[in-house]
């Protein structure tokens, strides 16, 4: 479906945008490749990467999800958008809850009114944990954000578009997580950690660009779409990059949880379960989908279930997280040496 396709991104110039980017390069063939954000410099870096003269499908759009009239005039003729650009910082969203409900809230309601003005055929969000019973400002607004998407296939009225949504947690080796800021820390001999009972669940970035991709051409229209992934122990990462390293704990961050919930109890009722992911279906009276993705494989989860980081089935051990932080440090050398 993306061969010959007008494929756009929001947020195109984060570590998922450029991910996705390339992946979609390497595998197909679109007919436009289409960057919207609002950063000039990232732009202007990331076309020296994909330039014109060897990518000849790729554009580059300045804009803003704030701005609505920016996005029907980018979303023209297009056929799929990847909408990933978010404020996702906890406590610069505490700090600045306007500008989070804006950019998070008001610019998922302009992308979903703008891609059924133009027509876009498929819309997918980029979700997170912190929106399964959110308690700080970022995952309120994403959430938020997921059930305005999940609307949106009500608002088209049964026409040519449809919406869908992707949840997963933090994503191993990004900005901002936990190895990075580990291995320069263990050049000083002491790691801070906020408290040993901490799990999280595990994910690389090129897992999330083939999940996103996978379901971009599987959904139906309201799904919110949750991976199967296995759980690490932050005591289990510190053991994995700096094991003689003095540890000092620091106690939870406001806006933090202990571990990570994807699917609280309430949404697991109408969830279901396959193999490698979990499908939270809508609760629309004109939802008759259950039936062709039961015939697919998938099963409605047991009463009482909860996806979370701390009752996973499956776990990272030490030795796998090496191997993660091996390859995390083989791709950006400034870290040193493990």
């Amino acid at each position: 479906m993306f061969n010959d396709a007008n494929i756009l991104i929001t947020g195109g110039t984060g570590s998922f945008g450029r991910k996705t980017v390339k992946t979609i390069l390497e595998r197909y063939k679109p007919n436009k490749l289409i960057v919207f954000s609002r950063d000039e410099l990232k732009q202007f870096e990331m076309a020296k990467t994909f330039p014109d003269s060897k990518f000849g499908c790729m554009r580059y759009f300045l804009g803003d999800v704030r701005d609505p009239e920016r996005l029907k005039e980018a979303f023209h003729s297009v056929d799929i958008v990847i909408h990933a650009a978010a404020l996702k910082q906890v406590p610069a969203c505490e700090y600045n809850p306007f500008e989070a409900v804006m950019t998070n809230v008001l610019g998922a309601q302009n992308i979903i009114r703008a891609a059924i003005l133009q027509k876009v055929k498929k819309v997918i969000a980029l979700s997170t944990d912190k929106a399964a019973n959110p308690v700080n400002l970022y995952g309120a607004t994403k959430l938020c954000s997921d059930k305005l998407f999940v609307a949106g296939n009500a608002m088209s009225g049964g026409e040519i578009t449809s919406f869908s949504v992707v949840r997963y947690g933090n994503v191993v080796g990004s900005r901002g997580s936990v190895i990075p800021y580990f291995l320069k820390q263990k050049q000083t001999g002491k790691l801070t950690v906020t408290d040993k009972r901490m799990t999280r669940f595990s994910l690389s970035l090129q897992e999330g660009v083939d999940f996103v991709l996978t379901n971009l051409e599987r959904m139906q229209g309201g799904e919110i779409f949750v991976p199967r992934i296995p759980s690490y122990n932050i005591m289990d990462v510190a053991k994995a990059i700096a094991p003689d390293a003095e540890v000092d704990f620091i106690g939870i961050r406001p806006g933090e949880k202990l571990h990570e919930l994807m699917i609280p109890e309430d949404e697991a009722r109408h969830t279901l379960e396959f193999e490698n992911h979990f499908v939270i279906q809508p609760n629309f009276p004109w939802w008759g989908s259950q039936k062709q993705l039961v015939k697919d494989g998938g099963k409605l989860c047991e009463d009482g279930f909860s996806y979370r980081s701390d009752t996973n089935t499956e776990w990272l051990s030490v030795e796998d997280l090496k191997k993660i932080v091996e390859d995390f440090v083989r791709l950006h050398p400034e870290y040193g040496p493990l």
